[in-house]
């Protein structure tokens, strides 16, 4: 059988798990703006993705 070099559902499971234990101790606001931030820095991350598109 071949092994794949990628498999997206164990990824998925692996940030699932590692979010579970970053935040599994924390209260409601503070998983809000764990939430918050992690949203900010994927826009971020995203918008710098497509000015670097955009100037190539």
């Amino acid at each position: 059988m071949r092994k794949k070099k990628f498999d997206c559902v164990e990824m998925q499971h692996e940030a699932g798990r590692r979010i579970y234990e970053e935040t599994r101790n924390m209260t409601f606001e503070e998983r809000l703006a764990y939430w918050q931030e992690a949203n900010r820095a994927f826009g971020e991350r995203v918008r710098k993705l497509r000015a670097k598109r955009n100037t190539a």
